[in-house]
C-alpha cells in the first residue's frame, strides 16, 4: 500500500471486533444464539473531511467584536445628540455628541487593528458596491465621523471658551454645525443595522440563519448602549430622552431576540444558548430588564439613573458579544452546517418543491 503526505491527517481506523467463537462467520449476528439484534446503521455522526469544519470560521478577533459595540453605542448617541439639538437641551447635545464622536473614534481604531494596515480601509473607499454590506459600511462609517466629527468640534470650542485655534473657520463650524448634527443622526441607523447584516451575508451557520431579524436585534442594542451611556454622563432634568429611548430599547430588544430564536433553525439557533454565548446573552437579557426596570425610577435620582444606565451598557455589550461569539462557534461543528441543510431539503420537498436543483440532487 503506498502512503501519502496526508495519511497524518487521517483520522485513526477503530479496532476490527471479532465475532463469538473466535471464527469468522460462526454464529449469527449479535450473538451466538440470534436472541439479540444489532442495529445495521449505526447513529448519525457529524463530521466532515479529515474532521474539518465544512464553513471557514471568520477570521475576527474582539476586536470586530468591540467595533460591533462602539458602533450601536455612536449611532445611537448621534440620535440622541439630534434630539437634545432639537428640544433644547445643550448638556444632552453636548454629552450624546461627544460620546458619538469618542465610540466612533475607538471603533474605527479597533477595526484598523483588525485589518492589520490602515490602507486596506481607504481602499475599501476606492468603489461604492451596493451589493457589499462591507463596501456600503465603510461608506456610512465615514459619512457618519464626518457629520458627527464636526458636531463634536464645535461642542469642544463652546466647552474651551472658542480657544481652539480655528480663525476664519468658526464661521463656517458654527454654520454647519447644525446640518452635521442632522447628517451624523440620519445615518446613526444605518451604521447601528450593517454590521448585522455584513454578518448575516456570511456563510457562517448561526449568523445566516439570523441574518433577517439581526438587525432589529442590533438597533435594540444600540438603543440601550447609547441611552445607559446618556444616563450616565447627563443630569435627569435633561436626560427624559434618553430615560424613553431606554424603556424603547429594552422592550425592542428583548422582543426581537425571541422573534430572532423563534424564527431560526432550532439546530443553528443552539450556540446562542450554550457555552461561552449563551451566558453571555442570558446575563445581557437580565441586565436589559434590570436596566429597563430602573430607569422607570432614575426620574429623581442621578445615582439610580447611573446604576440603571452602566447596566444597559453592559447589555448592549454583551449582546454583541454574544452573537459574535455563537456565530464563531458554529462554524467550527459541522453539525451546525449540515442539519440545518437537511431540514431545508425537507421543508422544501414537503411543500412540493421537487423541480429545482436542490431538491433533486441526490
Amino acid at each position: 500500500m503506498t502512503h501519502s503526505d496526508f495519511d497524518s491527517f487521517r483520522p485513526p481506523e477503530p479496532a476490527r471486533r471479532r465475532r463469538p467463537g473466535g471464527k469468522r462467520g460462526s454464529g449469527r449476528r449479535g450473538g451466538g444464539d440470534g436472541s439479540r439484534e444489532m442495529p445495521m446503521v449505526p447513529e448519525p455522526e457529524f463530521t466532515s473531511y479529515y474532521g474539518r469544519p465544512v464553513v471557514k470560521p471568520a477570521p475576527w478577533g474582539d476586536d470586530v467584536a468591540a467595533y460591533l459595540f462602539l458602533g450601536g453605542v455612536a449611532g445611537g448617541s448621534a440620535l440622541l445628540g439630534l434630539g437634545g439639538q432639537l428640544t433644547g437641551r445643550p448638556i444632552l447635545r453636548r454629552n450624546a455628541r461627544l460620546g458619538a464622536l469618542a465610540a466612533v473614534s475607538v471603533g474605527a481604531v479597533a477595526l484598523v487593528k483588525d485589518l492589520g494596515r490602515p490602507e486596506r480601509f481607504l481602499h475599501m473607499l476606492r468603489t461604492f458596491k451596493v451589493t457589499s454590506p462591507m463596501s456600503v459600511g465603510s461608506w456610512i462609517l465615514s459619512a457618519f465621523s464626518a457629520g458627527a466629527g464636526v458636531a463634536a468640534v464645535a461642542e469642544i470650542d463652546r466647552m474651551t471658551g472658542k480657544r481652539l485655534p480655528l480663525g476664519p473657520l468658526r464661521p463656517v463650524l458654527q454654520a454647519v454645525e447644525g446640518p452635521a448634527g442632522v447628517g451624523a443622526a440620519f445615518f446613526g441607523g444605518p451604521l447601528a443595522a450593517y454590521t448585522a447584516v455584513l454578518l448575516g451575508d456570511t456563510a457562517t451557520p448561526t449568523w445566516n440563519a439570523a441574518h433577517q431579524e439581526l438587525p432589529f436585534v442590533f438597533v435594540s442594542s444600540a438603543t440601550l448602549a447609547s441611552a445607559g451611556l446618556a444616563m450616565v454622563t447627563t443630569p435627569v432634568g435633561e436626560a427624559s430622552p434618553a430615560r424613553k429611548l431606554a424603556v424603547l430599547g429594552v422592550i425592542g430588544d428583548v422582543v426581537a431576540t425571541r422573534v430572532m430564536e423563534h424564527r431560526m433553525d432550532p439546530v443553528a439557533a443552539e450556540p446562542l444558548h450554550e457555552g461561552k454565548a449563551g451566558a453571555m446573552l442570558a446575563w445581557s437579557e437580565r441586565l436589559a430588564v434590570a436596566g429597563g426596570l430602573g430607569t422607570l425610577l432614575a426620574g429623581r435620582s442621578r445615582a439610580v439613573a447611573a446604576a440603571s444606565g452602566l447596566a444597559l451598557l453592559a447589555a448592549s455589550a454583551l449582546t454583541r458579544f454574544g452573537v459574535f461569539e455563537a456565530g464563531l462557534s458554529s462554524a467550527k461543528d459541522p453539525r451546525y452546517t449540515i442539519e440545518p441543510q437537511k431540514n431545508r431539503l425537507a421543508a422544501r420537498r414537503a411543500a412540493g418543491i421537487t423541480d429545482d436543483s436542490i431538491t433533486t440532487a441526490g
